[in-house]
């Protein structure tokens, strides 16, 4: 007996847990399952590969898994194999598996900054789109002018037969619009023009209405004929009629008093 256990403690330490597993007929699968221990690092602790091992602290506690599971004094071996490699005496126990975590199942955490940054930069360019778009100074709205006048100069038709007529807006400046069919009806266009920028009303408009700050910058054609600026200074006009008859009589209309 003492030559026995003579010859059981000059047997290597991997060898040790071989003999323990195949004695108890494991595979290192079944060893792997128990413990959850990867079949690399199995492999490793029985050709006494420690280097190949994370670290000492990890080599240490699977060899001490390992061995509770084959039925030998893991805690013992742990000592053993502590004094032949080195390690803390007194250290934090060890982690029972070194398995990573599967890559399908947890999402890169770049993912999400990068989804978070993409999400703010949109918010962001939207609202700046919005600023642009409808930024303008405040609205002073004016009264139309009456449909019709005694006497139209030469330049302008008569409301009446002005009836029908396409309208074309000519820009001869920068200028913001907005054309809407009736109070809160339908928008029919919006944006900005540049001098030289044409846009002609659609026939199935019933009554189109103007929103804009540089009406000087805006010449109303009906048909070919200029009837010239909506107005002829800068100021915010809301809700004008730009219906051919309309805008004849506002043409033909005689300039205010001063």
């Amino acid at each position: 007996m003492t030559d026995l256990h003579e010859q059981e403690e000059h047997i290597s330490l991997g060898a040790r847990l071989r003999r323990a597993r195949e004695a108890k007929g494991m595979s290192l699968d079944d060893v792997a399952n128990r413990t959850r221990i990867p079949i690399r690092h199995l492999q490793n602790i029985e050709r006494e590969d420690w280097d190949a091992l994370p670290a000492v602290t990890y080599a240490i506690g699977f060899a001490r898994n390992y061995a509770n599971a084959v039925g030998l004094d893991g805690a013992a071996l742990a000592r053993a194999l502590r004094e032949d490699i080195g390690g803390p005496t007194h250290r934090a126990a060890a982690p029972e598996y070194y398995a990573q975590a599967d890559p399908a199942r947890v999402p890169p955490r770049s993912l999400a900054v990068i989804a978070v940054v993409v999400a703010a930069l949109l918010i962001v360019g939207y609202l700046l789109w919005r600023r642009t778009l409808v930024e303008e100074p405040a609205t002073i709205p004016i009264a139309e002018a009456p449909a019709a006048q005694p006497q139209a100069p030469a330049s302008a038709p008569a409301p009446q037969a002005a009836a029908g007529q396409p309208v074309t807006l000519v820009a001869t400046g920068e200028v913001w619009l907005r054309i809407t069919d009736g109070p809160g009806g339908p928008v029919l266009h919006m944006g900005s023009m540049a001098a030289g920028d044409r846009y002609q009303l659609p026939a199935t408009a019933q009554h189109p209405l103007i929103r804009t700050g540089r009406p000087q910058n805006l010449h109303a054609l009906l048909g070919t004929r200029d009837l010239g600026p909506l107005l002829p200074q800068e100021q915010v006009i809301e809700n004008v009629s730009l219906r051919p008859e309309d805008l004849a009589a506002r043409a033909s209309a005689p300039p205010p008093a001063q």
